[in-house]
């Protein structure tokens, strides 16, 4: 273990309370994709009350923000979120399903846990730097919207990470380990039909159904999903049934579509058979249909030399230290879990399974590979801007379902903010490396190179496509 290792433990260590108690504040005010407003604007009080030069505003997104400290050298950038989930709220720490009276959202990713963590970090690193007279930059990325607008994707797309050297990032989980670089391409389209309205007894020759047009349109998705890449995936809601009087024929209705497939070049050909699934629908209706892209994101690209460096700060810093109460408080929460949950949780991992173990007490070997994960996140792009690497940080109960009640009841429990310091360690360790040693961002950069081929990051975001900064009112509403 090196001073410099113990020197920035010590760091997050001193400013731990108030960033789990930060944590607790995002999780008691959650807020959609895009909505983040009081959730933004308590991150960025922090990072002024912290000594960091604060931009708002990011890219033109209302919720995005950005905290700098340093000067001169590398720029290590950390990135946070802090958007909820709609129809998962849950009361703090009951291990049975008890929503809370309100709008029905809740934080059942934990991103109330990875703003904090990631912002944590990003201060320790700026004390670093001030101690030592180290010169180099740390930048706290303050994201909104991952549950699907891609904000990072349009923060990339406008410039904001064009001088940075390396990100560092992380996501709650149940395991500690260095996240796998898998996940999937994706889009988001609205799919609009509108027909004609008429009397569905007396005169239903009139009519031309935009509803029947979204039903046929799922049937013709639901024939394609036999004739796809057997990783791709498709997913659909309704946004706008039509209404609500089954006596008139419906003359509108909207349906979202998220098409994922392995990569970009795979997906872009899925899209395709998608679109012509709604104009043939829209052609058996008479009826018309129009697109909206409303977000897209990029696979997600690895880095051995980021992997190497950051699974090195996990093995000098060793598992979280859960004790006993954690533990059970956790075999609690598993207990509202089926077997399959927690056999998943372990092949996910990567790891065998072993009976009676509530919460994580090791670190997952490097190179440990699992159930391969088919979600999808706009860290991707990021990555294929500058090289990137990810963290899981175990913070919650093993076989814990993400997007739950149980993930959401979890994010405020004192093994929550063991886990939200333990990794904040070991990204701001990972980030003092990096500071460390400019060979590491010599590596990570031509890692990154051989990945690309050397070409320049192309958005997957269609020209002209602005942020869906009202993608979130159709869940608000009917909340």
């Amino acid at each position: 273990m090196t001073e410099n290792t113990e020197q920035i433990w010590r760091l997050v260590d001193a400013k731990a309370r108030p960033f789990n108690d930060l944590a607790d504040r995002i999780w008691g005010m959650p807020e959609l994709a895009y909505t983040e407003h009081r959730s933004c604007a308590e991150h960025a009080a922090m990072l002024r009350e912290q000594g960091f030069r604060v931009t708002e505003r990011v890219a033109g997104i209302p919720t995005a923000v950005v905290g700098e400290a340093g000067e001169g050298g590398p720029v290590i950038a950390i990135l946070g979120e802090y958007d909820a989930l709609p129809g998962l709220s849950q009361e703090a720490g009951v291990a049975e399903q008890r929503p809370i009276p309100g709008n029905g959202f809740g934080h059942g990713c934990g991103h109330n846990l990875l703003g904090s963590a990631a912002l944590l970090a990003a201060t320790a690193v700026k004390d670093w730097l001030a101690a030592n007279g180290v010169p180099g930059r740390v930048r706290y990325y303050g994201c909104p919207a991952e549950e699907g607008g891609a904000a990072k994707g349009f923060m990339v797309r406008d410039g904001a990470f064009d001088d940075v050297d390396i990100a560092i990032t992380w996501h709650p989980a149940a395991f500690s380990k260095v996240g796998d670089a898998i996940s999937l391409a994706n889009t988001r389209i609205d799919f609009s039909f509108t027909g004609r309205a008429s009397h569905a007894a007396a005169a239903p020759h009139l009519g031309r159904s935009a509803l029947d047009a979204v039903e046929l349109m799922n049937v013709g998705v639901n024939y394609m999903r036999e004739h796809m890449p057997s990783d791709a995936r498709v997913h659909y809601a309704y946004l706008d049934a039509g209404g609500v009087a089954p006596n008139v024929v419906q003359p509108t209705a909207k349906v979202r579509y998220l098409i994922r497939a392995r990569t970009l070049e795979e997906l872009t050909p899925l899209v395709c058979r998608v679109r012509k699934i709604a104009d043939g629908a829209a052609l058996m209706t008479e009826t018309t249909v129009k697109t909206r892209v409303v977000s897209a994101v990029s696979n997600m690209l690895g880095n051995t030399p980021l992997e190497e460096a950051m699974q090195a700060e996990f093995e000098r810093l060793g598992p979280p230290p859960f004790d006993d109460l954690d533990r059970r408080k956790a075999a609690e929460f598993q207990a509202t879990m089926t077997r399959e949950d927690i056999e998943s949780s372990w092949r996910r991992a990567g790891v065998p399974m072993r009976e009676g173990v509530p919460l994580c007490d090791m670190i997952v070997p490097l190179g440990t590979r699992g159930a391969v994960m088919v979600g999808s996140s706009d860290v991707g792009d990021v990555s294929w801007k500058v090289p990137t690497i990810e963290a899981r940080g175990a913070v919650y109960a093993i076989g814990t379902p993400g997007h739950s009640w149980q993930l959401t009841a979890q994010g405020v429990l004192p093994a929550a903010h063991k886990g939200l310091v333990h990794v904040s360690k070991v990204i701001a360790g990972t980030a003092v490396a990096a500071l460390r040693d400019p060979g590491l961002i010599a590596r990570a950069k031509a890692d990154h190179q051989r990945r690309t081929g050397g070409k320049p990051y192309v958005s997957p975001l269609p020209p002209g496509t602005e942020p869906p900064l009202d993608m979130s009112l159709t869940a608000a509403a009917a909340e």
